[in-house]
């Protein structure tokens, strides 16, 4: 008698949990590796033509986060010295499956004293959607001396 209700419990049961979700734990196409510094500089970086801001001199940290609705790219950076903002990660488009990013700040209005790393530090970040993140298979931030990606 247990049976009999236990193994259609278990038929419903299995047949929910194959609803169509990519950004679930259980769905390999949904997780993304840790970040990994890119040896040399990265030769398809996105045009800079409309925007004349730098790029940050190290990207020291990134992760990707998946949501329900896509994925939350988080980059730290340290620039040269203190005072930058209006960070930005900027992108034309994956390519090839490759989805790189600028990261660039707007430098301070007068030189600034240099101080330590983590006062220096600037965090930006960055959604893609579930439909433009179908075809990317490695996400990359590229700053001026190096670059970090993740791969899934």
């Amino acid at each position: 008698m247990i049976r009999a209700r236990l193994i259609p419990l278990a038929l419903i049961l299995a047949v929910s949990a194959c609803g169509s979700s990519q950004a679930r734990w259980y769905n390999p196409f949904s997780w993304w590796g840790n970040s990994e510094e890119v040896a040399g500089s990265y030769s398809a970086l996105p045009s800079a033509a409309d925007d004349p801001r730098p790029l940050v001199a190290q990207v020291t940290s990134m992760a990707v986060e998946s949501t329900t609705e896509g994925v939350i790219v988080r980059a730290t950076g340290l620039p040269a010295t203190q005072g930058y903002w209006d960070g930005a990660l900027l992108t034309d488009g994956p390519i090839d499956g490759k989805l790189t990013y600028r990261f660039v700040l707007v430098p301070p209005p007068e030189p600034k004293r240099v101080s330590t790393e983590r006062s220096r530090e600037v965090t930006v970040g960055a959604f893609i959607g579930n439909i433009e993140l179908q075809d990317v298979r490695e996400i990359i931030v590229q700053g001026a001396n190096n670059a970090r990606s993740s791969r899934r």
